[in-house]
């Protein structure tokens, strides 16, 4: 039992390794997307369409932060933590609600996606409510 412990660990620190990478790429690609918009005619302003790439940007990073978070967490105790799990969904879905046109979409997208963040949402709640309950 112990090799497969040793295997998981190994594979744990690779995937933070290389999600590593992933988050500080994609910082740099926020960080240069951020300059070259405001580079930009008329200067120091950004358009809706910038902002709403680089918001994106910005919560893929926090996206790729919260995964990171979440490996380390399983390395700690060897479990998955329902909590950061519900987080790193209500990210993902931010950021795709950030990203999507709203003017294209069809409501009932609309609606269900506003249901998604509903269940997300209340999920976290009881998670962490019988998480405060049970210790």
């Amino acid at each position: 039992m112990e090799i497969v412990h040793r295997i998981e660990r190994v594979i744990a620190l690779t995937l933070i390794a290389l999600m590593a990478l992933v988050v500080a790429s994609a910082t740099v690609e926020v960080g240069y997307e951020l300059v070259v918009a405001l580079r930009e005619p008329p200067g120091l302003f950004l358009g809706l369409s910038e902002l709403f790439s680089i918001f994106g940007l910005f919560l893929l990073v926090l996206i790729g932060l919260e995964l990171m978070a979440s490996v380390h967490a399983y390395l700690e105790d060897h479990r998955i933590h329902a909590e950061l799990m519900f987080l790193i969904a209500l990210t993902a879905l931010t950021r795709k609600i950030v990203i999507m046109d709203a003017a294209t979409l069809e409501p009932m997208t609309l609606f269900a996606m506003a249901l998604l963040v509903i269940a997300l949402a209340a999920g976290y709640y009881l998670v962490a409510r019988a998480r405060v309950h049970y210790e």
